[in-house]
């Protein structure tokens, strides 16, 4: 009688040998590396439709002068942004490194988020089409799919929308609506990610925009069976760390280097 074959034991994705995001021996070559990474997030945020006018922002937080963050001038496209064009503002809101000026409610929203979290060094905000219509609804997102269970019980709501936010008060209140979570839903308003590197914050903020969509096509097609507590638990672990963040944002770097390399100079 044949022998039947041993099915051998699945590989835990923890065990995998991925790529984790580089340590630096100087300030200078992290400086470098953070405003090179948030050029290419506003190139990749243009190309896949998420400027909004002169709304939205990405900031870095600097590595040496930790209250300080880098961010996109007003009133610059996306799709044009090199790391040149980028501001470095202070814990006063003033532009210390740049000469143009910087978006108020850039300042009022993130300088209060990397006050609250040392733990991020970058934040993304947009006016996305999905993460705009979702936030109208006033929930969380369901963990519909694999990808949005990254966002599992890691998600929160901030749920009072009073217009612009031009006043640090009003970023504060944000800010700890936020926690310790990844991301936010702004009701009518938009979705906000942030992350232990500028790579997580922005690839956390596509795969939110793009949960967005989803949900609201499977609800607007029936009604979706949600993962279960414990898969999407699971899943979370499994998708959601910020160095599978961090990771997932690879290949999108290098897309956009090929594409349009002068994001550098």
């Amino acid at each position: 009688m044949p022998t039947l074959p041993v099915r051998k034991k699945k590989k835990n994705v923890s065990t995998f040998n991925r790529p984790q995001p580089p340590i630096f021996d100087r300030v200078e070559e992290e400086r470098l590396h953070r405003k090179q990474r948030l050029a290419a997030a506003f190139r990749l945020f243009g190309k896949l439709g998420f400027s909004e006018g002169i709304a939205g922002h990405i900031t870095a937080r600097d590595p040496e002068f930790t209250d300080h963050f880098w961010v996109n001038p007003l009133g610059v496209y996306f799709g044009h942004i090199r790391v040149s064009d980028l501001l470095l503002v202070n814990s006063e809101g003033e532009v210390v490194k740049g000469s143009r000026s910087v978006n108020q409610a850039a300042f009022a929203i993130h300088s209060q988020i990397h006050e609250a979290r040392p733990d991020v060094i970058a934040a993304a905000h947009a006016h996305s089409l999905y993460g705009k219509a979702w936030s109208s609804l006033g929930r969380l997102l369901d963990p519909l799919t694999q990808d949005a269970c990254a966002f599992y019980q890691d998600q929160a709501l901030f749920n009072d929308y009073t217009g612009v936010v031009l006043d640090t008060s009003e970023g504060k209140l944000l800010a700890e609506a936020l926690g310790d979570k990844k991301a936010i839903i702004l009701r009518n308003h938009g979705i906000l990610t942030v992350g232990h590197t500028v790579d997580a914050a922005a690839w956390w903020y596509i795969s939110l925009e793009r949960s967005c969509q989803a949900q609201l096509l499977a609800e607007a097609a029936g009604k979706p069976h949600i993962i279960k507590h414990e898969t999407a638990t699971l899943a979370r672990s499994q998708v959601g760390s910020h160095s599978s963040g961090w990771f997932s944002f690879q290949p999108l770097y290098d897309r956009i280097l090929r594409e349009e390399p002068d994001l550098l100079d």
